[in-house]
Protein backbone atom coordinates (compact mmCIF):
# COMPACT_ATOMS: atom_id res chain seq x y z
CA UNK A 1 0.00 0.00 0.00
CA UNK A 2 1.46 3.93 -0.68
CA UNK A 3 1.93 5.91 2.01
CA UNK A 4 0.33 9.28 2.24
CA UNK A 5 1.13 12.33 4.43
CA UNK A 6 -1.05 16.28 4.45
CA UNK A 7 -0.53 19.22 6.08
CA UNK A 8 -3.44 22.08 6.50
CA UNK A 9 -2.83 25.74 7.66
CA UNK A 10 -1.37 29.75 7.35
CA UNK A 11 1.43 28.38 5.24
CA UNK A 12 2.03 24.80 3.84
CA UNK A 13 5.90 24.09 2.86
CA UNK A 14 6.90 21.53 0.32
CA UNK A 15 10.19 20.98 2.40
CA UNK A 16 8.26 19.86 4.64
CA UNK A 17 5.67 17.41 2.96
CA UNK A 18 9.01 16.14 1.23
CA UNK A 19 10.31 15.08 4.87
CA UNK A 20 7.13 13.47 5.93
CA UNK A 21 6.91 11.44 2.44
CA UNK A 22 10.37 10.33 3.16
CA UNK A 23 9.55 9.10 6.48
CA UNK A 24 7.06 6.78 4.58
CA UNK A 25 9.19 5.55 2.07
CA UNK A 26 8.49 1.86 3.23
CA UNK A 27 5.14 2.44 1.66
CA UNK A 28 5.59 3.56 -1.76
CA UNK A 29 9.07 2.57 -3.53
CA UNK A 30 8.38 3.10 -6.97
CA UNK A 31 7.50 6.76 -6.81
CA UNK A 32 7.05 10.32 -4.48
CA UNK A 33 5.16 13.24 -5.13
CA UNK A 34 4.32 16.37 -3.24
CA UNK A 35 2.01 19.34 -4.07
CA UNK A 36 0.92 22.61 -2.74
CA UNK A 37 -2.09 24.28 -3.07
CA UNK A 38 -1.91 28.04 -4.93
CA UNK A 39 -3.07 29.63 -1.79
CA UNK A 40 -0.18 28.07 0.27
CA UNK A 41 -2.94 26.15 2.80
CA UNK A 42 -3.25 23.16 1.93
CA UNK A 43 -0.34 20.48 0.80
CA UNK A 44 -0.35 16.44 -0.21
CA UNK A 45 2.75 14.17 -0.40
CA UNK A 46 2.67 10.99 -1.71
CA UNK A 47 4.65 7.50 -2.05
CA UNK A 48 3.30 5.04 -4.25
CA UNK A 49 3.60 1.47 -4.36
CA UNK A 50 2.37 1.02 -8.35
CA UNK A 51 0.13 -1.87 -8.38
CA UNK A 52 -2.91 -1.03 -10.87
CA UNK A 53 -0.98 1.44 -13.53
CA UNK A 54 2.64 1.36 -13.63
CA UNK A 55 3.13 4.03 -15.80
CA UNK A 56 3.61 7.54 -14.45
CA UNK A 57 0.58 8.82 -15.64
CA UNK A 58 -0.28 6.75 -12.55
CA UNK A 59 1.37 9.06 -10.10
CA UNK A 60 0.20 11.50 -7.36
CA UNK A 61 -0.84 13.61 -5.77
CA UNK A 62 -2.95 14.04 -8.78
CA UNK A 63 -4.51 17.19 -10.32
CA UNK A 64 -7.54 16.84 -13.03
CA UNK A 65 -6.35 19.38 -16.30
CA UNK A 66 -7.76 22.30 -14.81
CA UNK A 67 -6.21 22.03 -11.85
CA UNK A 68 -9.38 22.36 -9.50
CA UNK A 69 -9.21 19.04 -7.73
CA UNK A 70 -6.19 17.18 -6.02
CA UNK A 71 -6.62 14.32 -4.19
CA UNK A 72 -3.47 12.18 -2.52
CA UNK A 73 -5.10 8.60 -2.04
CA UNK A 74 -4.20 4.97 -0.86
CA UNK A 75 -5.94 1.58 -1.22
CA UNK A 76 -7.95 0.18 -3.59
CA UNK A 77 -11.34 0.83 -4.71
CA UNK A 78 -12.38 -2.27 -6.56
CA UNK A 79 -15.17 -1.27 -8.41
CA UNK A 80 -13.06 1.30 -10.15
CA UNK A 81 -13.60 -0.17 -13.59
CA UNK A 82 -17.33 -0.64 -13.18
CA UNK A 83 -16.95 3.05 -12.18
CA UNK A 84 -15.02 4.26 -15.32
CA UNK A 85 -17.86 2.86 -17.30
CA UNK A 86 -20.40 4.74 -15.62
CA UNK A 87 -18.21 7.75 -15.68
CA UNK A 88 -17.16 7.50 -19.57
CA UNK A 89 -17.65 11.42 -20.33
CA UNK A 90 -14.60 12.19 -18.29
CA UNK A 91 -11.70 11.61 -20.14
CA UNK A 92 -9.02 9.66 -18.40
CA UNK A 93 -5.25 10.00 -18.72
CA UNK A 94 -4.26 6.60 -16.56
CA UNK A 95 -5.50 3.38 -15.76
CA UNK A 96 -5.32 4.37 -11.85
CA UNK A 97 -8.23 4.06 -9.54
CA UNK A 98 -7.19 7.25 -8.29
CA UNK A 99 -8.35 9.05 -11.36
CA UNK A 100 -11.43 7.34 -11.28
CA UNK A 101 -12.15 8.66 -7.46
CA UNK A 102 -11.18 12.24 -8.89
CA UNK A 103 -13.95 11.66 -11.74
CA UNK A 104 -16.16 10.21 -9.73
CA UNK A 105 -16.04 13.25 -7.01
CA UNK A 106 -16.37 15.50 -10.32
CA UNK A 107 -19.39 13.60 -11.20
CA UNK A 108 -21.21 12.98 -8.01
CA UNK A 109 -19.45 15.11 -5.30
CA UNK A 110 -19.01 13.86 -1.52
CA UNK A 111 -21.61 11.18 -2.86
CA UNK A 112 -19.31 9.65 -4.78
CA UNK A 113 -18.38 7.33 -1.79
CA UNK A 114 -21.58 5.68 -1.53
CA UNK A 115 -20.33 4.23 -5.09
CA UNK A 116 -16.97 2.78 -3.96
CA UNK A 117 -16.49 -0.75 -3.10
CA UNK A 118 -13.07 -1.00 -1.65
CA UNK A 119 -10.37 -0.50 1.06
CA UNK A 120 -8.89 3.18 0.77
CA UNK A 121 -8.18 6.69 2.23
CA UNK A 122 -8.44 9.88 0.66
CA UNK A 123 -7.61 13.36 0.52
CA UNK A 124 -9.21 15.53 -1.90
CA UNK A 125 -8.70 19.50 -2.21
CA UNK A 126 -12.02 20.81 -4.28
CA UNK A 127 -10.34 24.57 -4.98
CA UNK A 128 -13.66 26.23 -6.13
CA UNK A 129 -15.19 25.25 -3.31
CA UNK A 130 -12.14 25.66 -0.98
CA UNK A 131 -13.56 21.92 0.16
CA UNK A 132 -10.91 19.38 1.88
CA UNK A 133 -12.66 16.08 2.09
CA UNK A 134 -10.80 13.69 4.09
CA UNK A 135 -11.66 9.59 4.16
CA UNK A 136 -9.90 7.32 5.88
CA UNK A 137 -12.37 3.84 5.87
CA UNK A 138 -12.74 0.55 5.00
CA UNK A 139 -15.98 -0.60 2.46
CA UNK A 140 -16.61 -4.32 1.88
Amino acid sequence: MCGIAGAVGPKVEEPKLRIMTDALAHRGPDGSGTWVSSCERVGFGHRRLSILDLSNAGGQPMSTRDGRLTVTYNGEIYNYLELKKELSDFQFASHSDTEVLIAAYEKWGTDCLSRFNGVFAFTLWDYRRKLLFWLGIVWA
